[in-house]
């Protein structure tokens, strides 16, 4: 094992900036000893030293400050094997197992290693490759329904890899815990590529002196290629929604489209083609643009999306109604009724952008509406963006307003929650309403 001395600032090595924990040549068990070395020194209260990477001082210091003892990193008991058998048939990664076998297992296997996949809480739900390291493995509780999070073990590819959103490979003493010092390991997060969402991790890990940098390649390009699948597989799906999509598109008479859950656009009609919407979800009114305000129609696969206006089941339009007579709450009629609690502040925020009408307000008009001068523009913009959130497209921006296909009611302030407001807006409304 005998190779070129460390040099610090090199690619993965102390000082550098690389996912990789070595570089080729280097004396892994010199390395191995020094990473020692600077990991008793850090225990011992010592300022974590520049020969140690970036990314794994910035994990000892999430991993101390959770209280993770170095001496006993072995997780907690394994979930139930229901629980487990529960997570893998709703993740989506079951989907991707056989290319992630086919480019890591045999591999694995060869060069001493096992393959994990977790979900995105760090829980092992699937484990494969040599049987001899399994049993290793096993010593350390990394098995299937063990949580290998950062807070649960410590400093270990599959927690920081979920912790800094990127691969990473760990060697020897770079691990937190020292049960952890005689392994290396690889991890790379997987994302949907539909929509960004974190789906887990894929590790490999094996004996620390089986160590390579072009196992972070490896890792990486099973990842590519998995998430290369879920977007085939996402293609699939589409197509067959096309299929429904066409007779129910012929009977619209205005714009519309046909959406999956994530909002990827199957078909259109009476408009430009587009790819993607905001999600749909049954209880929130959407806006598309060229289609207005809709309330999303489910239909086999996907949604349904027609304006208002189309002689769709929401073709009597949208009601915005406040409650003000108890805790305050946005109420709305159209093809269906929902309710959305309001706190104080959203309250007043929809009071005030009602009284505007169409001609809306800025975040500054709002600022002096609820503080009495322009200097709040951060504070209105938060409290807009969560009510946005809330009631989805039942509110637009720039300038912040009701949707114009929204009818609005509401009820005279006095005696209702916001009567003793001190928002000059509202304190305005009550003296106008004398």
């Amino acid at each position: 094992m005998a190779g070129a001395e460390i040099k610090p600032g090199s690619n993965g090595q102390p000082g550098g900036r690389g996912v990789c924990a070595v570089r080729p040549g280097t004396d892994v068990g010199r390395h191995a000893k020094v990473l020692a070395h600077l990991h008793d020194a850090v225990l011992a209260g010592a300022t974590p030293s520049p020969e140690i990477r970036s990314l794994v001082a910035r994990s000892w210091q999430r991993v101390r400050a959770q209280g993770v003892d170095p001496e006993h990193g072995e997780p907690a008991g394994p979930l139930a094997a229901d629980e487990v058998e529960r997570r893998r048939s709703g993740s989506p990664l079951q989907r991707v197992l056989p290319e992630l076998r086919a480019a890591l297992t045999s591999v694995a296997e060869d060069a001493r290693h096992v393959m994990v996949v977790t979900d995105a809480d760090g829980i092992l739900l699937w484990r494969e490759g040599a049987n001899r390291v399994r049993h290793r493995a096993d010593g350390l509780g990394f098995t299937e329904g063990a949580d290998w999070s950062e807070a649960s073990v410590g400093t270990n590819a599959i927690g920081t890899a979920l912790a800094e959103g990127a691969p990473v490979q760990l060697f020897a003493a770079e691990h937190f815990v020292r049960s952890h010092h005689v392994w290396t390991c690889t991890a790379c997060p997987v994302h949907d590529p539909r929509t960004g969402e974190l789906l887990g991790v894929v590790d490999v890990s094996g004996p620390a002196e089986t160590i390579h940098p072009t196992t972070v390649a490896l890792v990486g390009t099973a990842v590519k290629l998995a998430e290369a699948s879920l977007w085939r597989q996402h293609e699939v799906r589409l197509d067959a929604l096309r299929g429904v999509a066409a007779p129910l598109l012929s009977a619209v008479p205005g714009a519309g489209l046909v959406v999956d859950d994530h909002g990827w656009v199957a078909a259109v009609t009476g408009m430009p083609s587009i790819e993607r919407v905001a999600a749909p979800r049954a209880d929130r009114p959407l806006a598309v643009h060229g289609v207005g305000l809709c309330l999303p129609e489910p239909v086999p696969g996907g949604w349904l999306l027609r304006s208002a206006d189309a002689g769709s089941a929401a073709s009597g339009g949208l009601t915005l109604t406040l409650d003000l007579a108890g805790r305050p709450r946005a109420v709305v009629d159209g093809a269906a009724r929902w309710v959305h609690p309001l706190s104080t502040r959203h309250a007043e925020l929809l009071v005030l952008l009602a009284r505007a009408g169409a001609r809306g307000l800025d975040a500054g008009a709002l600022s002096a509406a609820l503080y009495g001068d322009r200097d709040h523009l951060v504070t209105v913009r938060a409290e807009m963006s969560r009510l946005r959130r809330g009631l989805g497209g039942l509110l637009l921006a720039r300038p912040y307003r009701i949707a114009d296909e929204v009818a609005v009611h509401v009820p005279p302030l006095a005696g209702t929650v916001l009567a003793g407001s001190a928002a000059p807006g509202i304190r305005g409304l009550l003296e106008a309403e004398r």
